[in-house]
């Protein structure tokens, strides 16, 4: 999909300052691990291509090829979503062992008596 996402015009813009219309397409990255699709956005510049997904800002990557750019764009998704997902671990690890956890283990507890 083509998209133009520049909404102003020359109009909106005083004598020195001229707008040029910026195209990109927006492609569809599958996540393999989590089944989750992305939008990656992808970019013609003058000597290659840029692409980023907006979901994640530390995902973007300039090259000289569409596939190039694509290609890396799918392994920094994937990157970025491994370090999530460990950091969200290593926060819930020490969560428990500073025992910020327990009352859920005690409502367990309540909830099976029950």
């Amino acid at each position: 999909m083509t998209s133009i996402t520049n909404p102003r015009t020359d109009a909106d813009l005083g004598p020195e300052e001229k707008v040029e219309p910026t195209h990109f397409q927006r492609v569809s990255i599958l996540d393999p691990i989590f089944q989750e699709t992305y939008t990656a956005h992808l970019e013609k510049e003058a000597l290659g291509w840029r692409g980023w997904i907006p979901q994640l800002s530390e995902v973007e990557y300039k090259g000289k090829t569409k596939k190039e750019v694509m290609n890396t764009l799918a392994i920094r998704l994937r990157e970025a979503l491994q370090a999530r997902e460990d950091a969200w671990d290593k926060h819930l690890e020490a969560d428990i062992a500073a025992g910020k956890l327990e009352h859920l283990q005690e409502d367990a507890r309540r909830a099976k008596k029950v």
